[in-house]
């Protein structure tokens, strides 16, 4: 996955804004083949108000919204991005339950201090593969 400095701090900024509840949202760019480009951000509303600390719901509508937007400026939904608040960037069973091939799963570990780490994940068969991030 390619992300940018400037997307990467914009995720950032969105991970210490929603901590220490899990923010999510969209990714939106290009895919050729294996390969991801990022070029812009969504942050989307979290609709898990019972699990907010570990758990997100991406809203519909900002999916939607996002989806429309991108396809207008010739881009694509390439994955979902949310935050691990005060746990590691690796995805959980409910994340994996959620997954769909082919896109990408950007999670950030967050904690109080900020940002920790930045993992990516796609998903073979019933299993996640580490993404190498690249600026």
């Amino acid at each position: 996955m390619r992300l940018p400095p400037p997307v990467r701090a914009e995720l950032e900024t969105a991970a210490r804004a929603g901590y220490p509840h899990e923010v999510c949202g969209l990714l939106i760019g290009a895919r050729d083949g294996d390969d991801c480009r990022v070029d812009a951000m969504r942050t989307a509303r979290n609709l898990n108000r019972e699990r907010a600390r570990d758990r997100y719901e991406l809203d519909p509508a900002d999916y939607l919204a996002a989806e429309t937007d991108a396809r207008a400026a010739g881009r694509e939904i390439v994955g979902v991005w949310h935050t691990h608040p005060d746990h590691p960037a690796a995805p959980s069973e409910t994340d994996r339950a959620a997954a769909w091939e082919g896109w990408s799963y950007l999670i950030l570990s967050v904690a109080r201090d900020g940002v920790r780490e930045f993992a990516s994940w796609r998903l073979a068969g019933s299993a996640f593969e580490r993404e190498e991030i690249a600026s």
